[in-house]
């Protein structure tokens, strides 16, 4: 910001507090005009200094705080835009007007923050002989001291002021040789002391009692010196060995804030010496750090002190790495010798920083053109890494595999030879039975296969699968390890080692005949599909493509894919990939130095290998197109990609002839579809699983992926081919694929110039085959038809409103995505009108010929589709206010106010409307508006909008009463309640009434159950949805705890931690969950668990009498006063089975009960399919109704004896016959199948319907 802006910012003050400072300018102002002086920054600074001296007075301090506090505010806006030579010449007397506030014990904030501003100015314009006064006089010194102790202020604003101000000042140093500011070794000499003062204040209290959490001033101290590490370019060399001993004393605190602190001042530093200019301090530093080294067996100190050596060594790699790479062999000894400690924090410490090392330490120069003197350093750091895997480090294996994976890592192809012992020494862990880490030993053998190559791995640990060898076992182990591992190396080891190997698997397969499949059997063929997954990886970016992939190969992978259709994936993946990695080369921005240190590769060679395998493209695509004509669809997915590949590098002439030759199959197999029924449409609109599909499917599908990829003559067969299947309908699944045509065509840049070229062929053709398009094939249709629009230029912008029509109805489809398309294009054809252009109306189908031209416009464009309004029929009309609310949703913000009133009100009146299909639309419209619109338009229409909408609460079907509900509710969270109120008519109040009482309710629970309801209940899952429009409209938050409160605040809501989701997990009470567990992700929810409703240990029993039949205790036993039903707790079960009377029963209600197997005509058995009372009897509830008493009755079959009736207790408490429920509740409840009868009984008067589940009379008679 310029100084004039800000000026002008103080002369129209929207605060009080600046007010004074704009009468003071003012004022400032007025007497440089009246003196004719000029508004320049020089007489503006010179006017303050008067009134500064006027306010300020060295002998009385401050004279008037408020003109002081103006003044000083001023003087810190102009002061840097005044010369050097004035600031310099003015440096006493504006520091000794200053001096009184600054050391003024009780002055505010603001204008000590002013005061350091003023100085910062002065500071920065001073030169070497000013810096070279001492600090007794009035000198730069004695200024900057001040600004040292204000940047420990307790203040946070005048704190962090004061330290921007020493960081401007440190690194605006005066001209001069010297790499530190003048005043650098002060300024780091106090803060030193100011650390090493509050660290001794601190131990001090800590002497016996409890030291303080938190110590702000030694925080703030801290804060100091990395202001100044960052500002002097890492720190002053003279006073680094303190500040290393300090900091690492402080490394060692229990504060996990000081230490924290304590690292970022070393990373300061550090980063403050990357350049070339302070890199002059680093050996002096690394050599501090080097002697503080702590005690062998110190777990508090040595972890820091290895974190501070990895990142200062990382730095030294930067700024020197041929010396830092000389000295890496001791350093890795050095560090190496922590793994052996007890430790766990410090073998892990010393593990990242090894790992550190070989990351950043190791020059590409030494991997890629090593010398002798670092062939030597790769061989020292190789037998250093060895000694690692010996029985001292034992207990850091885990850490020290780790540390080899990075080695492998940073060895490269160099790790050949050199890490031939570690990867032997692994690979005998590995196939050790008892050996617990065999996970990380893959690791790490994963990684000695991506440096060494597998070829190399294999001598060294061979698979021993063929012909094993006596007393060396099998490795089949390994074959994962190199299916995720092996890339860019030589294809020639594949063909050598592992064809071979699988030829013999297979023959031994073979052998077996049609014999039943022995184990052995089964595990050979498992290992021939193990060894054709490494054929990808051994195909990704090979090295010696040009002479491995040969003819023979070739047929060999042609003979495999017709053949054994288990291996097929892994074989097209493998041509697929040759073809990919190489191309991806070839594309990649990148040097060929950095492609030659990653993938040992360059773009030239990458380039002779895509040429060398477009010899073999032509055969290859005749044998994949083979295989995929007699593939299932389910499985032909890969095949298609593999041609994809094969075709992006296939020259144009033999393009040409596949082409020719598809295309000459298609239009042969096209006469022979014939006209279907419906009944086959269905048929082929389902294809069976197990069904090969059409040849004219196959040769469609191999046309769409060729199209992307042939020159420019063969486009007008391309769109001849198109337009001869488009009209035929018969076949709606070749119809959808002969549309996806020109979305494929539109991502290539050759398809993209041919679809604007045949713009106008491609219209005709869309607006004639509209009336034969199948429903399967709408929403491919509704794709084409986008790419079309998104290529019209602006002449030609009739074709929007020939093809809108088919558009808008499409709003209405059924299919989800069909809809989502036509919304989509809506949208496109709005911004295509929006950029303007003419629309030729004489164009149009069914329009005069004289017809004018218009001009193209948004709001032309929602003319067009208003028309729709008049339509016909109900669905039209409903499609027009769909259509309508999805780009009004869009483009409120750019349509003109009058343009949306006339469609609010026109929506009003389509309110009134008796057809449901056509209100259903209105509603999502109305919601739209309510959400999105100006508020100031919307409020305006409530007086008719709230009555239509109330018209339709009465309304059940369809949902109606719940969406005016939920709009209602929007539009009070918009408007508030008075407003809807007021206009809603008399009768609907109540409804009105039982939104605000159900919302007071929640805001009621809400606040009673306070944090504990927070924390207890999970948040309300929110609905997601594909955009924002479908949130707007079909978004429902009516049933959530925010329905209350505006828009605003709920979005604050739902981002702080009250809206946020909360985790559950379900863990077991015998054992805890394993989070590290992929099973354990079952156990994770986002909704709070229920507690598992205990079992009781004794189960409640049925009082019976000898023959089975319930008894009733009508007086009640002492323990059962408050249950009607009289339960025996202590008498035997008779209805056991393992007793002489239990058995007696059961076989008795198996010949006679209800479940009986009984004999119907002709002798067939008949099973009883009714369902058991909960009590196992049978037992039906008779519900008698006289009036305003209900009982319930217990009806009783006693097995042919008497009927005995019980009544239990009225019902109480009987609800209003239009309550939500419609029941009466009451105590003494009995549950049956259709509810719980007693405690909540359907009311309904006499000749009312029967109780679901239950066997009901009406009155009191008897069935």
């Amino acid at each position: 910001m310029s100084l004039t802006e800000k000026l002008d910012k103080i002369r129209s003050p929207k605060l009080q507090n600046q007010r004074e400072t704009s009468v003071v300018l003012s004022a400032v102002e007025d007497t440089l005009k009246d003196q004719k002086y000029g508004s320049t920054p020089t007489a503006y600074f010179a006017a303050l200094l008067a009134l500064l001296s006027q306010s300020v007075s060295p002998s009385n301090g401050i004279v008037n705080k408020d003109l002081a506090t103006s003044v000083v505010y001023l003087l810190d806006i102009i002061a840097p835009h005044v010369p050097a030579p004035l600031l310099r010449s003015k440096f006493s007397q504006i520091l000794t007007s200053l001096a009184p506030v600054l050391t003024h014990n009780y002055i505010e904030a603001p204008l000590i923050r002013s005061c350091v501003g003023c100085l910062e100015s002065l500071l920065v314009a001073q030169d070497n002989g000013a810096w070279a006064l001492p600090q007794t006089q009035v000198s730069p010194r004695r200024a900057i001291a001040g600004l040292l102790v204000l940047a420990s202020d307790h203040r946070p604003k005048v704190r962090k002021r004061a330290q921007d101000a020493v960081t401007h000042v440190l690194k605006n140093p005066p001209p001069s040789p010297l790499l530190d500011h003048p005043a650098a070794d002060m300024c780091a000499e106090t803060a030193l002391r100011s650390v090493n003062d509050m660290a001794a204040s601190g131990k001090k209290k800590g002497k016996g009692h409890r030291q303080e959490e938190h110590q702000p001033g030694l925080m703030h101290a801290l804060q100091l010196v990395k202001t100044i590490a960052s500002a002097s370019g890492g720190w002053p060399s003279k006073k680094i060995e303190p500040l290393c001993e300090v900091l690492m004393n402080i490394s060692r605190s229990n504060n996990e804030y000081l230490t924290m602190s304590a690292f970022e001042i070393f990373e300061v530093i550090f980063a403050g010496m990357a350049d070339e200019i302070s890199s002059a301090k680093l050996p002096k530093l690394m050599e501090a750090i080097s002697e503080l080294r702590p005690s062998q067996n110190d777990s508090q100190l040595l972890p820091p002190w290895i974190a501070v050596m990895s990142r200062g060594f990382d730095v030294s790699a930067q700024v020197s790495p041929e010396d830092t790479f000389q000295k890496l062999p001791e350093l890795f000894e050095m560090i190496s010798g922590f793994l052996a400690s007890s430790s766990h924090n410090i073998r892990v410490s010393a593990s990242e920083c090894l790992i550190s090392f070989l990351v950043n330490c190791v020059p590409d120069t030494a991997i890629l053109e090593p010398s002798i003197y670092d062939n030597k350093v790769l061989e020292k750091l190789a037998k250093a890494a060895t000694a690692l895997l010996s029985v001292k480090y034992q207990p850091a294996w885990i850490e020290v595999f780790t540390v080899l994976s990075a080695l492998f890592s940073a060895f490269r192809w160099r790790s050949t030879g050199l890490l031939d012992d570690i990867a032997r020494t692994v690979g005998e862990l590995r196939g050790n039975d008892s050996f617990n880490g065999k996970k990380e030993a893959d690791v790490v053998l994963g990684d000695a296969v991506e440096a060494m190559g597998p070829d190399s791995v294999l001598q060294i640990l061979p698979l021993n699968l063929e012909k094993p060898k006596a007393g060396q076992p099998g490795r089949a182990w390994l074959l994962p390890i190199l299916r995720d591992h092996v890339q860019n190396t030589n294809l020639t080891h594949f063909r050598s080692e592992f064809v071979p190997l699988s030829d013999a698997m297979v023959q031994r397969v073979k052998d077996n005949g049609d014999s039943e499949k022995t184990m052995q059997i089964k595990i050979f063929e498992t290992l021939v599909q193990q060894i054709w997954t490494l054929l990808p990886g051994y195909c990704n970016l090979p090295l010696d493509l040009s002479t491995a992939f040969d003819q023979s190969f070739a047929e060999k992978l042609a003979n495999m894919l017709y053949e054994q259709t288990e291996l097929r994936v892994d074989i097209c993946k493998a041509l697929q990939m040759l073809v990919e990695s190489n191309r991806e080369i070839v594309n990649i921005e990148a040097s060929n130095q950095e492609l030659l240190l990653k993938q040992q590769i360059t773009k030239g060679d990458a380039q002779k290998n895509l040429d060398h395998l477009s010899s073999f493209s032509g055969k290859l695509l005749l044998v994949l197109v083979n295989v995929y004509e007699k593939t299932l669809p389910q499985y032909r997915g890969y095949i298609l990609q593999c041609i994809n590949a094969f075709l992006s590098i296939t020259p144009e002439k033999e393009l040409l002839e596949t082409f020719q030759r598809v295309t000459t199959m298609l239009e042969a197999a096209l006469p022979k579809s014939t006209p279907q029924t419906q009944a086959d449409k269905q048929k082929q609109e389902q294809p069976s699983a197990g069904k090969m599909p059409p040849k004219i499917h196959t040769l469609m599908d191999l046309i769409i992926t060729l199209s992307i990829y042939l020159p420019r003559p063969t486009f007008p067969a391309l769109f001849s081919l198109a337009a001869l299947i488009l009209p035929q309908s018969s076949d709606p699944q070749l119809q959808k694929k002969a549309y996806k045509l020109l979305p494929r065509l539109a991502t290539s840049p050759t398809g993209t110039l041919a679809l604007q070229d045949r713009n106008a062929e491609l219209q005709s053709l869309l607006l004639t085959t509209a009336s034969t398009v199948s429903t399967p094939a709408r929403r491919d249709r509704l794709a084409a038809i986008s790419v079309v629009v998104e290529h019209l230029p602006r002449t030609a912008l009739h074709f929007i409103p020939s093809i809108l029509s088919e558009v808008v109805i499409s709003a209405k489809e059924v299919n989800e995505k069909a809809r989502t398309a036509a919304f989509d294009l809506l949208v496109l054809m709005a911004r295509k009108m929006s950029q303007g252009g003419q629309i030729n109306q004489s164009q149009i189908p069914h329009m005069a010929a004289d017809a004018p031209v218009t001009q193209a416009s948004l709001e032309e464009f929602f003319t067009m589709v208003s028309a729709g309004l008049v339509g016909s029929t109900p669905h039209m009309v409903s499609a027009s206010i769909t259509a309508l609310t999805r780009i009004l949703y869009e483009f409120a913000s750019q349509l003109p106010h009058a343009v949306i009133e006339d469609l609010v009100q026109t929506m009003d009146l389509f309110l009134t409307s008796t057809n449901r299909e056509i209100v259903r639309s209105v509603l999502g419209f109305v919601k739209v508006a309510i959400i999105s619109l100006p508020e100031d338009i919307v409020k305006s229409k409530l007086d008719t909008l709230v009555p239509g909408l109330m018209s339709w609460s009465r309304e059940h079907k369809a949902q109606f009463r719940a969406k005016v509900k939920h709009i209602l509710e929007r539009a009070i969270r918009r408007f508030g309640f008075d407003a809807i109120e007021r206009q809603c008519p008399e009768d609907d109040k109540k409804f009105i009434n039982n939104i605000r009482k159900i919302k007071e309710r929640r805001k009621r629970h809400k606040a009673a159950d306070g944090a504990e309801a927070a924390s207890q209940e999970p948040a309300k899952r929110r609905n997601h949805f594909e955009s924002e429009y479908d949130e707007a409209l079909y978004g429902s938050e009516s049933s959530s705890d925010a329905g209350h409160g505006s828009d605003t605040e709920r979005g604050a809501e739902f981002n702080g931690s009250g809206g946020r989701g909360q985790t559950y997990i379900t863990e077991d009470a015998d054992e805890p969950l394993d989070l590290l567990d992929r099973r354990s992700l079952a156990n994770i929810s986002s909704r709070k668990p229920m507690a598992t409703k205990q079992v009781p240990a004794k189960q409640r029993k049925n009082k019976t009498d000898l023959d089975g039949r319930l008894v009733f205790n009508d007086d009640g036993d002492a323990h059962d006063d408050d249950d009607p039903m009289a339960l025996d707790f202590n008498g035997p079960d008779v209805n056991d089975e393992t007793t002489l009377e239990g058995g007696i029963n059961a076989y008795v209600d198996a010949i006679r009960g209800r479940d009986a197997v009984q004999r119907g005509r002709g002798g067939r058995l008949k099973f009883s399919n009714k369902r058991e009372k909960p009590n196992g009897n049978g037992d039906a509830m008779d519900i008698d109704d006289d009036g305003d008493e209900a009982s319930a009755v217990k009806k009783v079959n006693g097995g042919g004896g008497a009927r005995k009736e019980v009544r239990f207790a009225e019902a109480r408490g009987r609800k209003d016959q239009g309550g939500r429920n419609g029941g009466m509740s009451g105590r003494g409840g009995l549950r049956g199948r259709g509810g719980i009868v007693g405690s909540k009984v359907q009311g309904r008067g006499l000749g009312g319907p029967k109780i679901r589940g239950g066997r009901v009379m009406k009155g009191g008679g008897r069935r």
